[in-house]
């Protein structure tokens, strides 16, 4: 994880939104820890690990704290991977999350968003904290263990974050500092 240093994730450049009524930004996800999983549906590696393990973590995470995006990246075989041919593999493949197409950029054949994240090929995955940092990104396939470790672990600072600014807020309003244990947790006056 790149926790001592991290950026501020670059936008999503998407041409076409699948599996979503309305485009999706990372500003709007804000508060949620971030899983992007770059593919190309001509991608061995990522229609054997890649997508499998998004779909996985899409079912074992909560919505409420974890957003699933899956961004078609297309850098080469630029005829056979159209938008319609990819609503078609989301449907066979039962992809159930948004699915964003990487905006072409018009020159060399890398799409926007690839670009921006300086991604190196397919499958790629972007994992993105509450805050809006870029956290890790992994070119390649990652240990299902490691993945939900890495999640885990942003989850964990996020709901950290929220606790801290509800207590800041409580002390802003007045209200008392709870002190002692209580729910499974400890804490301690901070004054």
């Amino acid at each position: 994880m790149n926790a001592r240093h991290p950026q501020p994730a670059p936008a999503l450049t998407i041409q076409q939104w699948f599996n979503t009524d309305r485009p999706i930004t990372l500003e709007s996800l804000r508060g949620k820890v971030v899983v992007i999983e770059a593919f190309q549906m001509l991608c061995p590696g990522c229609v054997s690990h890649g997508l499998p393990q998004a779909v996985r973590v899409h079912q074992t995470f909560s919505a409420s704290e974890v957003a699933v995006i899956g961004l078609h990246t297309v850098f080469e075989h630029h005829d056979a991977m159209t938008p319609t041919a990819l609503k078609a593999f989301l449907h066979e493949y039962r992809i159930p999350f948004p699915v964003g197409v990487d905006r072409p950029d018009g020159h060399d054949g890398v799409p926007q968003t690839m670009r921006a994240y300086a991604m190196r090929g397919t499958p790629t995955l972007i994992l993105i904290d509450a805050r809006g940092n870029l956290r890790q990104q992994h070119f390649g396939s990652v240990a299902d263990l490691t993945l939900g470790a890495q999640i885990a672990e942003l989850v964990l600072e996020a709901r950290q974050d929220a606790a801290r600014t509800d207590e800041v807020a409580r002390q802003a309003e007045g209200a008392p500092v709870e002190e002692g244990c209580a729910s499974g947790a400890c804490s301690v006056d901070a004054r």
